[in-house]
């Protein structure tokens, strides 16, 4: 039997239109991410799916918990499907972290992980 997954990030949140990178802070969706996430449930509600896995920051389940508002297909979180933890750099605006990506693809950004981590 074949086993299809579907990826869909977290939708639009204050912090993204604000050019912050969040990182490991719970983030809330702005209006229009509470769209985007109705608008991906629409799209995705016939999909099938058996289970949807989100990350257990606020953002991530906020927009699944939009998507599919009944409980179907239920929703598990899982901390391992957080983005980067940025650290000390959580909370600071996208340019900063940005201009880091490069060297933090193994070195840890300071009180947080690497990428590849």
């Amino acid at each position: 039997m074949a086993v299809e997954i579907v990826y869909e990030t977290h939708s639009t949140t204050v912090d993204n239109e604000a050019g912050i990178a969040t990182g490991w802070l719970p983030g809330r969706l702005s209006a229009l991410g509470r769209r985007q996430a109705a608008e991906l449930g629409e799209r995705r509600r016939t999909g099938g799916f058996a289970a949807v896995f989100t990350s257990d920051l606020d953002r991530a389940v906020e927009t699944a918990r939009i998507a599919f508002p009944d409980g179907q297909p239920p929703l598990h979180q899982d901390v391992r499907l957080r983005e980067c933890n940025y650290g000390d750099l959580n909370g600071t605006p996208v340019a900063r972290i940005a201009a880091q990506r490069t060297r933090r693809i193994d070195d840890p950004f300071p009180g947080g992980q690497s990428y590849r981590n």
